[in-house]
């Protein structure tokens, strides 16, 4: 695997007899990293709707972890998407990462593309300005019109916090509904093609882009 060019190290291809320590160097095959000496794993899912975002449901709902049955140990969810919210759902074994990654003191950014009813055209200035959310006041969001009219349009939202249904809550005060949400990045971490449904692991350079102070 070395000789092929397969196999990395802190982001390098790495060379046949080249020492590296797990302890501290991020080794990866073919992009994947390899699991630490404490079996740490990390995986990126496309969340469809109509999964709960829980590892078990007393309502007999579906939930995520029956879509990373083959991860080969037990992952969590980073934070929450709610059941009719689809898209990149991060799921680890470590719970020191999902904490770092998921508290709001984090600033992670988090870009969301929106499908809504209404009249969309003005809705960059409208949802850019803080609100009040059950007495909270939420701070302004990023927003990229991808589509509008005045029936509706979809929209790129990009949040720094994630509180429970804020985005549909900031749409309704807006005049807008929300007809599909999905989530496709995470401090700069894409989405990209990953078919609904599906997993896969972080790279090493996913990883250290999550893992870093910079709240982007």
């Amino acid at each position: 695997m070395i000789l092929d060019g397969r196999v990395t190290v802190n982001g390098v291809t790495a060379a046949l007899g080249q020492r590296a320590d797990m302890r501290r160097d991020a080794i990866a095959v073919d992009g994947a990293p390899l699991p630490d000496a404490g079996g740490r794993v990390y995986i990126m899912l496309n969340k469809p709707r109509g999964y709960v975002t829980s590892m078990s449901d007393d309502r007999g709902r579906r939930t995520v972890v029956q879509l990373t049955r083959g991860a080969g140990t037990r992952v969590y969810p980073v934070g929450r998407l709610d059941m009719d919210s689809e898209g990149l759902l991060l799921m680890t074994n470590d719970g020191d990462f999902a904490l770092r990654v998921a508290h709001p003191s984090s600033m992670k950014e988090k870009v969301y593309h929106i499908e809504v009813t209404g009249d969309a055209r003005a809705a960059p200035d409208m949802l850019a300005r803080p609100m009040e959310i059950n007495g909270r006041l939420i701070t302004a969001a990023r927003v990229e019109t991808l589509r509008a009219d005045a029936g509706g349009g979809l929209l790129a939202v990009t949040i720094r916090e994630g509180r429970n249904r804020q985005l549909r809550r900031m749409c309704g005060l807006c005049g807008l509904a929300v007809v599909s949400l999905r989530r496709v990045a995470i401090g700069g971490v894409e989405l990209g093609a990953l078919s609904a449904g599906e997993w896969r692991h972080l790279t090493a350079g996913e990883l250290r882009r999550l893992n870093s102070l910079d709240a982007v």
